[in-house]
């Protein structure tokens, strides 16, 4: 665990989608004023205030809507090393702590130095068509090659450190991040792989008589995807998909920066995290 984090500019951003999103938000600013800290309110969507995050005017933000709020601010902030707290208005909140019945409470502890910063791997997408770079992105949770609206399966050819791993025809193949192991690949039957780990994991969705199983790769392995049909798309964290060609190449390794989280307690709360919402959504009896 790192040594104690008190913040002394933080910004407070919500997802504007929901609008009781912006009236917490505000009550977050009139809290943490009482405390004697300016704080102001905007949108994640909200370009100027983006713009100030990226320059280095703050040192903590407070994301305040569900998971995809957290991802948005993850994308924001990883460059510029902004640590994130995330306050859960959504439905899941894997990646967040704290629910919002309880910030007040956690925004007590934080101002007293209980805080500490939990770093987190991304994953750096690149995307070359015949050995030219269309493009980069960084993700969070996982980087997805996959058969977007066609129903046809995508046949693609993976490789670990350019040494050919194994051949797909399936839905799709997602890299992802241990923090994207509790999301999309955990949907798609991954294992749950612990925070701290800087290892990508790899899950085929929906494999037409290929191989099956999730690979955990060994730290610092890179991945290369190509490309052998018509129909696939490139969709970084869920964002809008990339219409990809036959021979095209997807490169994933990880990212020169990092997410940043503010949490309390032990590293033990992503255990009771998990637990609580297998729990939640078990069909069994209450445990």
């Amino acid at each position: 665990m790192s040594s104690p984090f008190i913040p002394k500019q933080i910004v407070v951003m919500a997802y504007p989608k929901m609008p009781e999103t912006l009236i917490e938000a505000e009550a977050m600013s009139a809290f943490l004023k009482e405390k004697g800290m300016v704080a102001p309110v905007g949108s994640l969507y909200d370009e100027g205030m983006r713009k100030r995050v990226k320059h280095g005017e703050f040192d903590m933000l407070i994301a305040v809507g569900g998971d995809g709020s957290v991802l948005r601010a993850g994308h924001l902030c990883a460059p510029s090393n902004v640590p994130i707290l995330g306050v859960n208005l959504g439905r899941l909140g894997f990646l967040i702590q704290i629910d919002r019945k309880e910030w007040r409470g956690y925004f007590e502890r934080l101002l007293t130095g209980e805080a500490w910063i939990e770093n987190r791997m991304m994953l750096k997408a690149e995307h070359s068509r015949a050995g030219e770079n269309l493009g980069s992105s960084l993700a969070l949770n996982e980087v997805v090659v996959g058969r977007g609206q066609n129903l046809r399966p995508v046949r693609l050819t993976a490789f670990v450190d350019t040494r050919e791993l194994t051949s797909y025809v399936a839905d799709g193949l997602i890299a992802a991040t241990a923090t994207g192991s509790t999301a999309y690949a955990l949907a798609a039957g991954g294992p749950i792989l612990p925070p701290e780990l800087r290892n990508i994991l790899l899950v085929p969705i929906a494999p037409h008589l290929s191989v099956d199983r999730a690979v955990v790769l060994s730290e610092g392995a890179a991945v290369g995807i190509i490309i052998k049909s018509e129909n696939a798309v490139l969709s970084v964290d869920g964002q809008l998909p990339t219409p990809l060609l036959e021979d095209d190449h997807v490169t994933v390794t990880a990212a020169d920066v990092t997410a940043q989280f503010v949490r309390f307690g032990d590293p033990g709360y992503f255990y009771r995290n998990i637990t609580m919402h297998i729990n939640e959504n078990s069909t069994g009896f209450p445990r």
